[in-house]
């Protein structure tokens, strides 16, 4: 296995190593960075794999452990892009609880427009109509695992507006 062979510290398997990796992981990252920092956490992240990839313990601990990093480097990324983190509920409560609320449905209404239709379609359901999860599956033909990365995902970017907002 071309990780096993990267672990003992093979080049030229931790180089296919990389190259593998490369596509998965710029996925993930374009459904958990902002747009401008999926290049730089994927290459930040690969940097980390290739000088610490002696240290994973299992083989199968792979993929958990490689998005982790990624996902990381992402949040990093954000705080320095945005000054803010955007994680950080308690902050981001108190950026929101500091505007009117014309202003803030104003600011929601916004930004939900602003959602490419499949993420602003699934969140509208579920939290604007109430619809389970389940229901939400039935409606729109798909799986609950496929609702549930779509409604995580609409609401990252729902947060990620309304925080940029000054």
């Amino acid at each position: 296995m071309v990780l096993e062979r990267a672990q003992r510290g093979e080049p030229v398997a931790l180089a296919e190593l990389l190259v593998r990796s490369q596509r998965e992981l710029r996925r993930y990252a374009q459904r958990n960075c902002l747009i401008s920092d999926v290049d730089d956490a994927v290459q930040e992240a690969l940097l980390v794999v290739s000088r610490h990839v002696g240290v994973l313990r299992h083989p199968r601990a792979w993929s958990r452990w490689v998005f982790r990093i990624v996902r990381r480097a992402c949040h990093r990324l954000a705080r320095v892009t945005l000054r803010r983190d955007l994680w950080n509920d308690d902050a981001v409560d108190a950026l929101l609880a500091g505007r009117r609320d014309d202003e803030l449905r104003l600011d929601v209404s916004t930004a939900l427009e602003s959602l490419p239709a499949t993420y602003r379609e699934v969140i509208v359901l579920r939290d604007l109509e109430g619809l389970t999860i389940g229901e939400l599956a039935d409606r729109l033909g798909t799986t609950r695992a496929a609702v549930k990365g779509r409604l995580h995902r609409a609401r990252e970017l729902t947060r990620e507006y309304l925080t940029a907002l000054p």
